[in-house]
Order: C-alpha cells, then sequence, then structure tokens
C-alpha cells in the first residue's frame, strides 16, 4: 500500500476518524486514498482557519482529536491563528501538513517554506516523516503526542513523495493514557488549607469544568463555605439550570481583582494562577491578591475531576449536596428595539438540553452569560486563546462531533468575518448550527480597550479603524450565498420568532442582530 493508505489507516486504527481538509497538490495522495480506504470521512473546509478551528471544536466536545489536512507551509499559515486558540484549549488535534517531495526542496519552488518552524509555533509535538517505510509509525506517534494529558496540538509533516511511495504496514493503536491522579499529600494539603479559617478558594479549568468535577467542587464549597472560580478561557464548561456554577473570573482587571479581594490561599486544580487578558498601566498582571498563596491540587496534567473527588472524601463531604442553579428559566424578550440582554433572555428561554454554545460574542457576552445561567443545560465554549476567528469554526467542528445536538454560534460581527467560510461548510455538510450575529457593525471591544490603555480620543483616522460599517455588511445575503438560511431581526419580537424556527428545524439557520 502507499504511504498515504498507511497514513489513513493507522489514524482509524486509532480512532482518528474525521479529516478537516484543505488540500493541495502535495496532499493529493492522501485525497485519493480516501475512496479506497473505508471509515475516514472527509470534510472540505475553504479556508484552513475554519479547519484548525472545527478540530478544536471537535475535540472539545468529543473528547478525542480530529485531523486537519493543510497545504504545505502557506496553509499551515492560514491556520494558525485556530491552532493557537486549539493550544491554549488544551485539546487533541493531529495536524497533518503536506511537504514538497523531498528532491524537489533543494529548488526553493515558490510554496517551499520552514514547515517546522510554522507549526512549532503553535503545537507541543512536530514530527516529519522521514522515509515511506515509516508512515504508520510516524502517525502513531503523532497521535501519542495528541493524548498527551490533558491534550495538546501535535503536527506530522508528510513530503509528497512519500504518500505515493509504497509504504510499510499501517501502526496499531497507542495506549490510550489516563490523566495521572494527584499525591494523597496534595489532597489532604487542600482540605488543611479550606478548613484552615482562612479564607480560601479553588480555581478550575479543563477537565474539572465539566459536570461531574463541577458538583464535586459543588460539595467542597456546601462544607467548607470556599468560592469556586472557573478560569474564564477553559475549553469547555457544563453549565446551566440544575447545575452548581463557579464564578467566572471577570475579563477587566478591576471587577476580577474585585472577585478575588481577601483571598489568603487559592487552591489551583488544571489551571495556572489567574493574570489578566492584557497589561493596562499601572495595573498588575497577576489578579489575585499580592499576599495569596497559591497551592496546587492538580496540575494541568492530572485528573482535576478525581481530585476533587478525593477532595471530597477527604473532607466528609460525601453526601453533602451542591448548591446548584435553581431560578427560573426567564420569559422570552417581547417588544422593543433588539438590545442585547433581550437577546440573552429569549436564547435561554429557547435554548434545547444538550446544547453546545460557541462564544465569540466580545464586547456583548457579559448580558448573555448572565441569561444562560437559568437555561437549559448545556456546554458552553469560549475562546481560549483570544485569537479571533474562532466562533463559526468552533460550532462546526462540535456539530460534527455531535449531530444530534443544537449547536449555537454566539457571533460578533467583525470577528465573523475573519472566517465566514464556516457558513458553507455548515450548508454543504447540513450540520445543526444555529448562528447569532450580534451585528453592531463596530469593533465595540476596541472602544473600550483604547481608553483603557490611554490613548486619547477618537480622531477620524482612528475612528475608520474601529468602525466596520460604510459599507455595511449583509449577513443575510452571506449566509444565503453559501447554502445557509438566514433572517434579519431589528426588533424582540423579530428576534424571538427567528430563534424558535431555527431551534426548531435541523440544519444551519443565521439569526442577524441588528443592534441599535
Amino acid at each position: 500500500m502507499t504511504g498515504a493508505e498507511c497514513l489513513l489507516r493507522t489514524l482509524l486504527s486509532n480512532g482518528v476518524d474525521l479529516c478537516l481538509a484543505n488540500p493541495g497538490t502535495s496532499e493529493m495522495q492522501f485525497v485519493a486514498a480516501l475512496d479506497r480506504v473505508e471509515g475516514m470521512r472527509g470534510v472540505l473546509c475553504l479556508f484552513e482557519g475554519v479547519c484548525s478551528g472545527a478540530a478544536d471544536g471537535y475535540a472539545r466536545m468529543a473528547r478525542k482529536p480530529a485531523a486537519t489536512l493543510l497545504h504545505l507551509g502557506p496553509g499551515l499559515g492560514n491556520a494558525i491563528a485556530n491552532l493557537h486558540n486549539a493550544k491554549k484549549a488544551r485539546v487533541p488535534l493531529v495536524n497533518i501538513v503536506g511537504q514538497h517531495a523531498t528532491a524537489h526542496l533543494k529548488y526553493d519552488a515558490p510554496l517551499t517554506a520552514d514547515i517546522e518552524a510554522l507549526a512549532s509555533v503553535v503545537s507541543s509535538y512536530v514530527r516529519v516523516v522521514a522515509s515511506a517505510e515509516e508512515v504508520g509509525a510516524a502517525t502513531a506517534d503523532v497521535v501519542s503526542a495528541a493524548l498527551k494529558p490533558p491534550g495538546q496540538v501535535a503536527t506530522l509533516i508528510a513530503p509528497a513523495d512519500f504518500s505515493w511511495s509504497e509504504g510499510g504496514e499501517p501502526a496499531p493503536a497507542v495506549p490510550r493514557p489516563r490523566n495521572p491522579v494527584p499525591s494523597v499529600e496534595a489532597v489532604r494539603e487542600a482540605a488543611r488549607i479550606l478548613c484552615s479559617g482562612e479564607l480560601a478558594g479553588l480555581l478550575l479549568s479543563g477537565g474539572a469544568l465539566l459536570a461531574p468535577g463541577m458538583e464535586a467542587a459543588g460539595r467542597v464549597s456546601r462544607v467548607t463555605g470556599a468560592q469556586v472560580f472557573m478560569h474564564r478561557y477553559a475549553a469547555r464548561y457544563d453549565r446551566g439550570a440544575g447545575r452548581f456554577e463557579a464564578t467566572r473570573i471577570p475579563y477587566f482587571p478591576e471587577p476580577a481583582e474585585e472577585a478575588l479581594a481577601g483571598l489568603k490561599h487559592l487552591i489551583l486544580v488544571e489551571t495556572p494562577p489567574p493574570v489578566s487578558f492584557f497589561a493596562y498601566p499601572g495595573r498588575r498582571s497577576c489578579l489575585a491578591p499580592e499576599d495569596c498563596l497559591f497551592h496546587t491540587l492538580a496540575s494541568t496534567g492530572q485528573d482535576g475531576t478525581a481530585a476533587l473527588d478525593a477532595l471530597v472524601q477527604e473532607l466528609g463531604a460525601g453526601n453533602a449536596q451542591a448548591p446548584v442553579i435553581t431560578q427560573q428559566r426567564p420569559s422570552i424578550a417581547r417588544g422593543g428595539a433588539l438590545t442585547v440582554e433581550m437577546i440573552g433572555r429569549t436564547l435561554s428561554a429557547l435554548l434545547p438540553e444538550g446544547a453546545m454554545i460557541s462564544d465569540e460574542m466580545v464586547s456583548s457576552g457579559g448580558p448573555v452569560w448572565e441569561a444562560l445561567r437559568a437555561s437549559a443545560p448545556h456546554s458552553y465554549m469560549p475562546n481560549s486563546g483570544g485569537a479571533i476567528g474562532q466562533g463559526l469554526p468552533l460550532a462546526v467542528g462540535a456539530a460534527l462531533a455531535c449531530p444530534e445536538g443544537k449547536a449555537v454560534a454566539l457571533q460578533a460581527d467583525g470577528s465573523g468575518m475573519y472566517t465566514p467560510q464556516s457558513l458553507w461548510t455548515m450548508g454543504r455538510e447540513k450540520l445543526n448550527v444555529v448562528t447569532v450575529i450580534f451585528a453592531n457593525r463596530r469593533y465595540r471591544i476596541l472602544d473600550i480597550e483604547m481608553r483603557r490603555t490611554g490613548a486619547d480620543g477618537f480622531g477620524p483616522r482612528a475612528e475608520s479603524l474601529i468602525d466596520i460599517g460604510h459599507p455595511d455588511l449583509n449577513w443575510v445575503k452571506l449566509a444565503e450565498g453559501m447554502g445557509v438560511e438566514a433572517g434579519r431581526a431589528h426588533t424582540a419580537d423579530e428576534f424571538a420568532r427567528l430563534l424558535g424556527v431555527a431551534m426548531e428545524q435541523r440544519g444551519p439557520w443565521l439569526i442577524e442582530a441588528m443592534l441599535g
């Protein structure tokens, strides 16, 4: 068999059966092999940033890696922003990049690039295939690296001649690693601190923010009174009515510092200490009080849920009931011009159980987040790395991972223009995604950040770099042009009607929510 077939069979033997692809000439052997090797689903994306963002969303929901297929250095370059986000989210992702045939590299052809250097920026592990015979072993090695706890981006660089040449045998499945359990001493020390009488809190990230970990943290909170915080940029939170919810650390440093004020101890579970998103003049980067001590219950590569379960037992809290969200789901917002608060209320009222929310609302996010507290139980996926253009691709990946569920992309209009090609993939694959575009025709967050960084005012030149009108975007036409049903809402009643239709139907739908 060819090296390309060997690569495919090795991926499949390791449970990697989805490939988000934007291939070129150097990857054509892989593409052709899809018709000879059963089991791999190939999904075409019209921009590499959609491939990488969708692979991230798939991993967040499926808890296993998908593969990307990218064309040489420039293709990898186009994918880097969302690979950065995936790396920060600590998800498993197998990134396959084609390379020129080995004999062709010395001629420095137009597409020749230092792929290893590019890949190293966003990958925790990079391997270049050295011969056709080692394709299987190299592929298994990269899958194993991607699965290394807590999950990481691993890149395989495959020269074209090793894909078309006769290859070796596919490698067998690699062992599935388990996240190590923290030591008994770490658990006992955390229990001692929580019972010391000094103000202490827990900060959770990673797998600890899924429902089992959150429930255990709630029990700890019930018996100790400790406040539980969630890392704002974790890959996924399970939240909604009937669940315990930790306090999400605010975006800006002043309210974040206020939330953490007075803490003498902060116990870390799958997370580093909390820091500000940006530096601001005259402010500290670390958000916790200067005299706060940090203690690690579970490192980022350990099993935070198991650590919290052990802490529950150490505290004798096994029979304690975690405090859960009991407030009533809000009613659908009616009447008047559309606001962010109204969107949040209506979303919360109509969101189905098990929905998967991709959040790239940017400046609109706060009120919607609050409204969704009382919605049906759901999974919430923020932008973990800060590189914009993630929201729509993340929803694509979530819908591919959980096709029976409803993915909801809550998307600012400006950052949505980084990866609008996602809509085409939604339409082609008939993915069950509802997209809400928050259309204020402005990079609104930059209004705020300009003032916070001490920059002086808005003159006409500065204003032209913040305003994204003139001409106004038309997301309805963009969506319809890529096979997605769409409508525009100016009022709360129009939004409620369109969202009701979109939630009832299967397949992709887009609502352009016009904000004043």
